[in-house]
């Protein structure tokens, strides 16, 4: 009989991790795309260094680095913890490792939407 209550505990503990473990949402670009012509009030934040954003970045993003992502650099640029924030590196791996640091600073409505490779439409030089 423990065993069984064992199992039902971890299985309960594994249930609330995939609900609640990431406090932000991966989607994908195609996904994203699909929010930024239907939404407004969004922030397309690029997560790349500025040399890579000035090779070509999504219309209207703002180049927040992950290397500077820090309390006061980050609230000059996005000051609204409450907005929703569309964020993106090369692949996708930055970008995650962005939305966590958002994330742990208080910022509530993070979307890592992946990587500039999988983006359909033109980028910004």
């Amino acid at each position: 009989m423990w065993i069984v209550v064992g199992a039902a505990v971890i299985l309960i503990i594994a249930c609330v991790i995939l609900i609640f473990g990431r406090p932000y949402k991966t989607i994908s670009m195609e996904a994203a795309v699909k929010m930024m012509e239907s939404e407004s009030g969004y922030i397309i934040v690029d997560v790349r260094t500025p040399e890579e954003y000035q090779e070509g970045h999504i219309p209207n993003a703002v180049n927040v680095p992950l290397d500077g992502i820090m309390e006061d650099d980050v609230e000059n640029a996005l000051p609204d913890k409450n907005q929703v924030l569309m964020v993106y590196c090369y692949t996708g791996r930055r970008s995650a490792a962005a939305s966590e640091k958002l994330a742990n600073m208080g910022y509530q409505n993070i979307y890592n939407i992946g990587g500039i490779v999988d983006w359909p439409g033109e980028k910004v030089k």
